[in-house]
């Protein structure tokens, strides 16, 4: 008997580093963090629906500038008439001719849309840049939890496979008289327990795999365990607050839109002013028929509009535009206070984890001593089988508590670079064709025509 126990604590002592190694430090083929954030970058469908979105919202500028660009619009008719007052006639009249009409003055309703419109492509961009922060903390929370619920899995395997020594052993010392059935009954029920637990691990493991292919948009391959982006922490929490609240995307993107509906209350107001319009046309009119008479005309008019009273209309539309001001003013302290918040949990979370480790490690260290003690003092009599199950399941608890909090580490780590506004593929530096949401707003920003977008749909 003792040679049995004696192998199965040699193989429970190393439990935890043999487990850890199911996922690889290193090796031919091991897929890093990086590359797991690089392919979220590049194909994560929430980050290219976002992408799609600001480029929707860059058309809004060439859309304003219309406003002051020319219009220019052509028609044609074609009738027939007859009539009969004593002598039949059939006339067949008809015309062509072309209107151009150029707002000279709107008030500056276009000057203040465009500048609404190119704050809202601004909101957009940090908008994209909060999105990409935030699939790339998915994506490593991901990376991290199959790493973590792999390992769980493999401790759960390794202590069934002692409780199953277990049970041979105290079946076979109840042969001989060494132990109760009491004692049997005790280690079978560790070993159905265990059966239940290494199952749940294993559908949990599942879950995360599942998790990270739709982040990651794959299936995990051999993980490798990341060392952390630690050097890119700021190191005080004071100093987080500062580079959060000058950097983080959500709190610029509410400016941005604050500056959008400050533009919007004066473009309102731009419709209490005057308007002036030239309009040009030419004609030709077929009186008769088409080889008839021909009548060509031209005209050229300057129109100056002064709105007086527009049933309310306008005057309704500065006050909510104007209330609407006041709630992206109270919406940027919202997103100022969010970001508080998830500085400050962050770095608790960090520190918490960090200390977590270094105490699981010593957990882990004198359960594993114990453990071994438990064994030899049971074999001489001195401790009982429900004494060495306890001790074992300690052992099984301190190495998941231990890879639960190198999990917690990594991970508070990430969302502390997301929560100062730091969270992106240049500081990561990914392996990526980097995403310039401005070159899509250069190629339309000033376009007269076309149907076609940049990329030529």
């Amino acid at each position: 008997m003792r040679s049995v126990t004696g192998a199965v604590r040699r193989r429970l002592a190393v439990a935890a580093v043999s487990a850890l190694l199911a996922l690889p430090a290193g090796g031919a083929g091991a897929e890093t963090i990086q590359e797991a954030l690089a392919l979220a970058y590049s194909n994560n469908p929430q980050i290219n629906a976002q992408r799609a979105a600001t480029r929707a919202v860059d058309e809004g500028v060439p859309i304003a500038k219309s406003g002051l660009r020319p219009s220019i619009s052509a028609s044609g008719d074609i009738g027939q008439s007859w009539s009969d007052t004593g002598r039949s006639t059939h006339l067949t009249p008809g015309g062509f001719g072309i209107t151009i009409s150029q707002a000279l003055f709107d008030g500056f309703a276009t000057q203040n849309d465009v500048a609404a419109a190119q704050a809202a492509v601004h909101a957009s961009r940090e908008t994209l840049r909060n999105t990409v922060q935030n699939v790339l903390f998915d994506a490593a929370s991901a990376y991290m939890d199959v790493i973590r619920d792999q390992a769980i899995a493999g401790f759960r395997a390794q202590s069934l496979e002692f409780l199953n020594e277990q049970v041979r052993s105290e079946r076979a010392r109840f042969q001989v008289g060494e132990s109760t059935r009491t004692d049997v009954a005790q280690a079978e029920a560790r070993q159905a327990g265990a059966v239940a637990q290494l199952n749940a691990a294993r559908a949990n493991l599942k879950s995360s795999i599942a998790v990270y292919r739709q982040v990651v948009g794959k299936d995990p391959a051999r993980l490798q365990r990341p060392a952390g982006v630690g050097r890119l922490l700021p190191r005080t929490l004071d100093a987080a607050f500062e580079t959060a609240f000058a950097e983080h995307p959500a709190i610029l993107a509410a400016k941005h839109l604050v500056d959008q509906a400050d533009w919007n209350v004066k473009s309102a107001e731009s419709e209490l002013l005057p308007r002036v319009v030239v309009e040009g046309s030419a004609n030709r009119r077929y009186n008769q028929t088409f080889h008839g008479q021909i009548t060509d005309s031209a005209s050229v008019t300057a129109r100056l509009s002064v709105p007086i009273y527009q049933g309310g209309r306008v005057a309704a539309t500065v006050r909510r535009n104007k209330e609407t001001l006041g709630q992206r003013w109270i919406e940027v302290d919202q997103s100022v206070d969010s970001v508080r918040a998830a500085v400050v949990s962050a770095f608790s979370q960090l520190e918490a984890a960090a200390a977590s480790v270094a105490a699981n490690q010593e957990q882990l260290r004198a359960a594993q001593l114990a453990l071994e003690g438990a064994v030899e003092e049971r074999n001489v009599g001195q401790r009982t089988t429900l004494d060495v199950l306890d001790t074992q399941q300690d052992v099984i608890d301190a190495q998941i508590s231990l890879v639960t909090a190198e999990r917690d580490v990594i991970v508070a780590g990430y969302a502390l670079l997301s929560a100062v506004g730091r969270l992106d593929a240049d500081r990561l530096q990914l392996a990526v064709a980097r995403y310039e949401p401005a070159d899509h707003y250069r190629a339309v920003e000033d376009k007269w025509y076309g149907l076609r977008t940049p990329d030529g749909r």
